[in-house]
């Protein structure tokens, strides 16, 4: 009877060990399961952009000079070389003892001076001073939105320009607009990327969710609507 007890208690702790070993293999076989089920929510690389996850140019707190801007050159205490002038296409500028200095890529402080360097030649220690009277800004600084807005245009980049700002400066969306297939194609690290906009909503239902930050370069396109 002693000998039985023994047998029959190493049979139920063999009997436990199993048990405990296989409610391991459960517990780990769940965890396994469980972990391999487990999913980190994605954002599509069609949705609009926070300005903090794309990458693109950063303005420059100084302007930088564009084709189109209107500068006011004055030249102290010579008013008849001072004057008021058009940057050309081209990217230069002609001013009264000065021909076709370039003026595009350089900020005003830089124009200034490259312009008192020239003037050096006709007038003693020239003092200038360029102001920006009409702004257009480089071509890759410049915002354009395509389509059907109300008035397509180039508009200039500035700090905290949002998508409403650049709607509203065109005028909102024309009567065919399809604004919830609107796109943005944005310069980013990987290149030039597309991302899905929502007019409709920002502009008829004030969801500013659909809201985001505009970057230098950008272009919105605004299809018509089939319907």
């Amino acid at each position: 009877m002693q000998t039985m007890n023994h047998s029959g208690s190493r049979l139920c702790v063999a009997r436990i060990r199993a048990f405990a070993g296989g409610g391991i293999f459960i517990l780990l076989a769940i965890t396994l399961l469980t972990g391999g089920c487990t999913t980190t929510p994605v954002t599509p690389s069609s949705t609009a952009p926070a300005s903090s996850t794309a990458t693109a140019p950063v303005s420059s707190t100084n302007y930088i000079i564009g084709p189109g801007d209107t500068l006011k050159i004055f030249v102290w205490r010579n008013p008849d070389v001072s004057a008021e002038v058009p940057v050309r296409p081209d990217g230069k500028i002609t001013t009264p003892l000065v021909e076709d200095m370039q003026a595009v890529g350089k900020t005003t402080t830089q124009l200034a001076r490259d312009l008192e360097t020239a003037l050096g030649d006709y007038l003693k220690k020239p003092v200038v001073t360029v102001t920006v009277t009409e702004f257009v800004g480089t071509f890759t600084e410049q915002i354009r939105v395509v389509g059907q807005a109300t008035e397509p245009q180039a508009l200039t980049y500035r700090d905290d320009l949002t998508l409403l700002d650049v709607i509203i400066e065109v005028g909102g969306l024309s009567e065919f607009a399809d604004g919830n297939g609107a796109k943005l194609v944005r310069r980013t690290s990987n290149g030039k990327e597309t991302f899905d906009l929502r007019l409709s909503d920002l502009i008829n239902k004030g969801d500013m969710s659909a809201n985001i930050d505009m970057q230098p370069g950008d272009i919105v396109v605004i299809p018509e609507s089939w319907f």
